[in-house]
């Protein structure tokens, strides 16, 4: 893959006035319309692309507010750390981190106050949660997420008020049990890709690296036959209620999932509070279930290496764009922590296209 030039995202509203805007984490093409999230909010924004296989610009912003929608575990506007999104038929899938957060020393803090704030860790309940929010079409035309869409269909979540998350799941898991307790940037438990399949959904772990192996979790998500707003982690015919695939991505963690026929793309980047390496990798067959529990060897490629800066440009979220006239479709990619580079304007960043 080459670089093909950039997209410049436009922001309004709240997304600007918050600054969610320059620490985008997910995202998610479909058709004109794209759909993004960023961390440090409980947000899903919705942008127009100009073209949908070759854009230069997406702008016409409308953000939908997580709570809006379903009843979080949290507060309504605590944040969700939204990692992933997926769209799969009339859904739209988004996922919180699962993770633990430790403070941040920085660096006007006294000796003192830096060393206190590395013992205190946060716990959200918002972030524990997978959302398949209905999708159908608004007066504007455009898709938008309801609670309830017109022909029955219910938002719905894993991880709801009083329920079962994907980390009460691992509790007894003999490679991921021990991390629960870790802070994300520690190595510890960090989700930070999904994509759906089928009735699966593929689930992407930045850390834990169990001695250079990334974790991608594969669950079957099904409606609670009590709750149609809840969602439960079933199981497949022999009782497992996940699957865990070993990805050999040379050390790094995974930050995005993206479907692209049968394969799944990789974003894989540090597990831990590092700048690069960044790169995209194709899991051959992954959705077609071809490959075993370690993925390796020809089952796992490298399309391409991603530049990076030092602190800044941390590629989170890629999605494919719609096929053009050229041979192939293009790659999206998303940053946190823009540089100045790639924030032509206070509200408005730019996304880097691959083909």
């Amino acid at each position: 893959m080459e670089r093909a030039g950039q997209v410049e995202l436009v922001f309004s509203g709240g997304t600007a006035r918050t600054g969610n805007h320059v620490n985008l984490s997910a995202v998610r093409t479909e058709g004109e319309h794209l759909w993004v999230a960023g961390d440090e909010t409980a947000t899903i924004e919705r942008l127009v692309l100009d073209s949908p296989s070759a854009p230069t610009r997406a702008d016409g912003e409308r953000s939908f507010v997580l709570a809006d929608v379903v009843d979080l575990p949290g507060p309504p506007h605590e944040e969700a750390d939204i990692e992933g999104i997926a769209r799969s038929a009339g859904w739209l899938w988004a996922i919180g981190s699962h993770s633990l957060a430790r403070k941040q020393a920085k660096p006007q803090h006294s000796i003192e106050k830096a060393v206190k704030r590395l013992a205190k860790l946060k716990r959200q309940a918002n972030r524990y949660v997978i959302a398949r929010l209905a999708v159908e079409i608004g007066t504007d035309g455009r898709p938008e997420p309801v609670r309830v869409t017109a022909d029955g269909r219910h938002s719905a979540l894993v991880g709801g008020p009083g329920s079962e998350n994907l980390a009460d799941l691992l509790r007894d898991d003999e490679h991921l049990a021990p991390f629960l307790a870790i802070p994300s940037k520690d190595n510890g438990l960090d989700v930070e890709g999904l994509a759906a399949h089928g009735d699966s959904l593929y689930v992407g772990l930045r850390g834990p690296v169990l001695r250079g192996w990334a974790v991608v979790l594969e669950v079957l998500p099904e409606p609670d036959p009590a709750d149609p707003t809840r969602l439960a982690l079933g199981a497949w015919g022999d009782g497992a209620r996940y699957r865990k695939h070993f990805l050999n991505l040379g050390g790094l963690g995974v930050r995005d999932l993206c479907p692209d026929g049968a394969d799944l793309l990789v974003l894989a980047g540090p597990s831990m509070a590092l700048s690069g390496p960044v790169r995209v990798y194709r899991w051959h067959g992954a959705l077609a279930g071809r490959t075993g529990r370690l993925v390796r060897g020809e089952e796992i490629t490298l399309e391409t290496d991603l530049p990076h800066g030092d602190g800044v440009d941390h590629a989170e979220g890629i999605a494919l764009l719609e096929p053009g006239d050229g041979p192939g479709a293009q790659l999206l990619v998303v940053y946190d922590s823009p540089s100045p580079a790639r924030r032509p304007t206070p509200h408005s960043g730019r996304a880097g296209q691959l083909h």
